[in-house]
Parts: structure tokens; C-alpha cells; sequence
């Protein structure tokens, strides 16, 4: 029975401000919009980050090639010069070496077979130029004292670093030493001009931002350099590890901006080639990615906001409407609590009235007997108005009572299809909240295309809620489990399951719970749900059985027929 204090409340429910409802529509688009949008972008993020990753990966990739071209390009270039030397100095004997206009010769084959030569000279073991072919005049000079002398002595082929020298211009030389056999030894020198080095690295085409150069093994510049300054100035580079292969390294500069840092040495000379790529190139092809990024985040951040707001506008329109009637069924229900109240009374009224009618009945017509047989009774004619008066106002009584006991009787139940599963998924969607707040779990397990029967879908709710509740009141919080089977049945039945690992009930107890008023429960019981449950099933031509064990749990057992003879 609802109290007066529940319908009260639900009116007072009714009426609350809409305040209360948009508080509610904020509430749950905060919640929902964070659930969905947060995710979102943090794998946006996340994408945007493993994108730069591969995107920076993919240039140190890019550069790491190039700068590897470069450097086999230079050392091709400068090994074939060597070769060229090489050849010549084994190939022509001193005295013809020693011949200016040999030389000369010799020196315009080179130039047509290579670019980069300058001239030619031979010199002696102390350093003097023998002869010279070229458009200085170098004839006399002495190279002894000089370092690039005495490393071609110690190593038979010598590449030098830039230098200016006597020519006062960029330069450098290849030298290789040839022994004779009484022991003394000369060496042929070729300058070559670094305008080959220039070509070659600005093939790498990097934009004005970046740069690439070569410095020596003391840092000195052998070629311009947009950052560090022109040839021979002191670049400041810190000399790297020496490796063979070309090395990248991503690194930031003074401002923090990313920039990729790559250097490869020549082998067998002393250039080592620097690559500074800056961080426009190192972010020129994120900008388009990001800008994609961003309009598809935004986008997807809009839809997803205009679809909650819409979902949520319509779920808190639900809820108030379902407020409203609930509010309208609480009333309803006091209406109906009300007429019950009447129905049980007039029930109690009808057999107490019914009762004397009944003498009144009998009297009445004993009376009548009574007349009828007296012929000499003078107001024969006058009793019998008076007692068909009578006999008529007691039909009138019990026509009275009768209607009063109708109305107290129970509804007719209503038939309809059924869908088993249907229905216990909505009796279990009751209980959803409790089942959460006690961590009890409930499964379901039900047979492959089970049928449709055909009972009172409203006596059903009641037989599966009371049932449920049970299990509910019998399992333990935090390890409750409730299992809801459904199956076919014998002679076109269809048993529902219904198993908890509750506390059990006794068998003293087990014979007696579907008698009314007996109940487990203490004072929370009335010991009238499982009678109810017991009637209303045997009413739909079903039964319902139970097994439990203490401390085991309760499986109650309710057989519904497909298609019931009863309704």
C-alpha cells in the first residue's frame, strides 16, 4: 500500500521548478560531453604526436640520404683526382715531369678529362719547384718548411685543406710522392680549385634558412656558409665523433625550435660536410596536417556537442515526463488504494447485510405460506401486497449486495503475446540500480529461439518481480550472483529459472513458504508475496516449484504453459 507521505512527495515533484531539470541537461552534457570529447582528443593528440614522429623520422631519413650522396659524390671527386696524379706521376719518369712544356700538356689533359685543376708542379726531396705548369709563377718557390711537405713525405698521397698560400685565393692541393731508386724521391702537386665543392653541396637545395658546408678537422670553414661565415673563417662547430657513415641528430636551438643536425667526414681528406636543415623545413610539412587536424577536430567536437545536446534535451524531456507520471500513477494508485478500501468494505457490509436479508427472505415467504393455506384469513389479499412488498425491497437488497461484491472482485486478465526474455530483461531493468549498489550480478541464459506464449503480461511482472526481490533480500552484497534461465518444457511448456547463491531457506521452512502470512523475513515481511506468486501462476495454468539448501542458495522453478487453457 502507498502512504499518503509517498503521494505527497510525488505531487510536490511534480511542481518543482524546471530549474531542477536544467540543472540536470548541464549536468549530463558536462559529463558526457567530457566522456566523449577528452577521448577524442587525446587521440587526436596522440595521432599528431606519432605523425610528427614519423614525419620528423622520415626527414632525418631524407637528409641522412642526401648528405650520403654528397659525401660519396666528394669522395669520388677527389679520389679520381688522386688517381689521375697517381697515374701520372708513375707514368712519366722525372725528366719528363721536369719539362715545363711536358707539363703543360700534361696539365691541359687533366683539365679536359677533370674539372677542378688548376696547374701542376713538380717538386724535388728539398722542396724546390723544378717545373711548373700553370698561370703563376711559382718557378724557385720552396715548400719544405711547409706541413703539407711533410705529410706527403710520411703518407705518399696527400689531400690538403683550403688555404689561401701563394695564390691568394681558396685552394687546395693533392700531392702524391714517387720514389726513385737511388733512394730520393719527388712530388707532383696538383691545386684544385673548391668551386666543385660549392656545386656539389648546393645541389642539396635547402631553403634560405638552412645551410651546408665543409669545415676541416679544426673547425675552419673550406667553403661559404650562409650561418657560420665565408671560407676560412672559424665556424665555432664543435668537431663531432668521427664515424663513416653519414650521421642526423635532431636538436633544438637557442629559441627551442627543432632543427636536424647531420654531418658525414670524406674519407681520406681532411673535409667533413655539416648540414644545419632549420626548423621551417623541419615544420613546413606539418602545418597542412595540422590545419587538417584541426578543422576534423573541431568538426567532429561540434557534431558530437550538437548530438548530446539533442540526446540529452530529449532524455531530461523523458525524465520529466516520467515524473509527471509517475506523479499522475501515484495518484492513481491513492485513488485505487482508496477504491480498495471501499471494495474490502463493501465486501464486509454486503455478507453482513446479506445475512438478515436472508431471514427476511424466509420470514417472508413463510408468511405468505402461511396466508395461502388459511382460507378464512379475512386480509389475505392486504398480506399478500405486504409481503410481496417485502419479498421485492430484500430482491432489491441483494441485487444491491451483489453489485457491492463484484466491485470488489479482481480484473479479468488480459492475454497477449509474450516474449519471455523480453519481459524478464524488463523485470531485471527494475531492479538495475539496486543490482548496482549491492554489486550484484545478474546473467542471463536463455534457449535458442525460444517461443512466444501467451498469458497476462501485468500477473507475469508481478510473479517474476516478487521472485527476483527475493533472491535479492537472500543473496549476500558484494558476491551476490543471480542466474535467469529460460527453457522449453514438457507438453508445450516453458520453464523459467531463476537461481541465487543466496542464504538458502531450511527444510522446515521449504514446505510452508507458499502459505500466506508465513514469511523469513522478520518484521520486514509480510508473508504474502510467494502466496500471491503461487496463485497467480496456478491461475495461469502453471506451476512453480522450488529447491534450496541452506547456505547454498534457493532455484525456484516457474512452468508457464505456451498457450494457456485458463484465460
Amino acid at each position: 500500500m502507498i502512504s499518503h507521505f509517498e503521494v505527497a512527495m510525488a505531487a510536490e515533484n511534480q511542481y518543482e521548478p524546471k530549474i531542477r531539470y536544467n540543472r540536470l541537461r548541464l549536468f549530463l552534457v558536462i559529463l558526457m560531453s567530457v566522456i566523449s570529447v577528452v577521448p577524442l582528443l587525446i587521440l587526436a593528440f596522440t595521432n599528431y604526436t606519432q605523425y610528427e614522429q614519423a614525419f620528423s623520422n622520415e626527414m632525418s631519413h631524407q637528409v641522412t640520404r642526401r648528405i650520403s650522396t654528397i659525401k660519396q659524390s666528394l669522395e669520388m671527386f677527389i679520389d679520381e683526382r688522386k688517381a689521375a696524379i697517381n697515374f701520372l706521376i708513375n707514368d712519366k719518369s722525372f725528366e719528363d715531369l721536369s719539362n715545363e712544356k711536358e707539363l703543360q700538356k700534361l696539365l691541359t689533359r687533366l683539365k679536359k678529362s677533370f674539372d677542378g685543376f688548376v696547374d701542376l708542379g713538380l717538386i724535388d726531396s728539398e722542396g724546390n719547384h723544378r717545373s711548373y705548369a700553370g698561370p703563376y709563377n711559382l718557378f724557385g718557390k720552396n715548400y719544405k718548411g711547409q706541413s703539407w711537405f711533410q705529410e706527403v713525405v710520411l703518407d705518399q698521397i696527400y689531400v690538403s685543406d683550403v688555404f689561401m698560400g701563394f695564390r691568394q685565393f681558396p685552394h687546395f692541393v693533392i700531392a702524391v710522392k714517387h720514389e726513385k731508386e737511388d733512394g730520393s724521391f719527388y712530388i707532383l702537386r696538383a691545386t684544385l680549385n673548391t668551386d666543385m665543392f660549392k656545386k656539389k653541396i648546393y645541389s642539396l637545395e635547402f631553403r634560405p634558412q638552412s645551410d651546408a658546408c665543409l669545415i676541416n678537422l679544426n673547425g675552419v670553414l673550406q667553403t661559404p656558409s650562409r650561418i657560420y661565415g665565408n671560407v676560412l673563417d672559424d665556424s665555432r662547430i664543435t668537431i663531432p665523433s668521427y664515424s663513416r657513415n653519414a650521421v642526423v641528430q635532431q636538436k633544438k636551438d637557442s629559441t627551442g625550435s627543432p632543427y636536424i643536425f647531420g654531418y658525414a667526414f670524406i674519407q681520406d681528406s681532411p673535409f667533413i660536410l655539416i648540414v644545419n636543415k632549420s626548423s621551417d623545413d623541419f615544420l613546413a610539412g606539418l602545418i597542412g596536417i595540422r590545419r587538417n587536424l584541426l578543422i576534423l577536430l573541431t568538426i567532429s567536437i561540434i557534431l558530437i556537442l550538437a548530438v548530446i545536446f539533442r540526446s540529452t534535451t530529449y532524455l531530461v524531456r523523458r525524465i520529466e515526463k516520467s515524473d509527471l507520471k509517475q506523479a499522475k500513477l501515484l495518484h492513481s494508485a491513492q485513488y485505487t488504494n482508496k477504491m480498495a478500501s471501499i471494495g474490502r468494505l463493501a465486501t464486509g457490509v454486503a455478507h453482513e447485510i446479506n445475512n438478515p436479508l436472508a431471514i427476511i427472505n424466509e420470514k417472508a415467504g413463510l408468511l405468505k405460506d402461511l396466508a395461502t393455506f388459511n382460507d378464512d384469513f379475512k386480509y389475505k389479499d392486504k398480506t399478500f401486497d405486504i409481503v410481496n412488498s417485502i419479498l421485492n425491497s430484500v430482491e432489491r437488497c441483494s441485487t444491491i449486495t451483489h453489485r457491492l461484491l463484484g466491485f470488489a472482485k479482481r480484473m479479468d486478465i488480459n492475454a497477449e503475446l509474450i516474449d519471455i526474455e523480453l519481459l524478464l530483461n524488463e523485470v531485471t531493468g527494475f531492479l538495475s540500480s539496486e543490482a548496482a549498489y549491492k554489486n550484484i550480478d545478474i546473467s542471463f541464459h536463455f534457449e535458442e529461439n525460444l517461443p512466444s506464449i501467451t498469458s497476462d503480461r501485468g500477473q507475469l511482472q508481478q510473479v517474476f518481480l516478487n521472485i527476483i526481490t527475493n533472491a535479492f533480500y537472500a543473496v549476500k552484497e558484494e558476491k551476490g550472483s543471480i542466474k535467469i534461465s529460460a527453457e522449453r518444457g514438457r507438453n508445450r511448456m516453458i520453464n523459467v529459472i531463476v537461481e541465487d547463491n543466496g542464504v538458502g531457506i531450511s527444510k522446515e521452512h521449504l514446505d510452508h513458504i507458499f502459505e500466506p502470512f508465513f514469511t523469513t523475513k522478520g518484521k520486514y515481511g509480510t508473508g504474502l508475496g510467494l502466496s500471491i506468486t503461487y496463485g497467480i501462476v496456478h491461475k495461469l495454468g502453471g506451476d512453480i516449484k522450488v529447491k534450496s539448501e541452506l547456505g547454498a542458495g534457493t532455484t525456484f522453478t516457474i512452468i508457464l504453459p505456451i498457450e494457456s487453457q485458463n484465460i
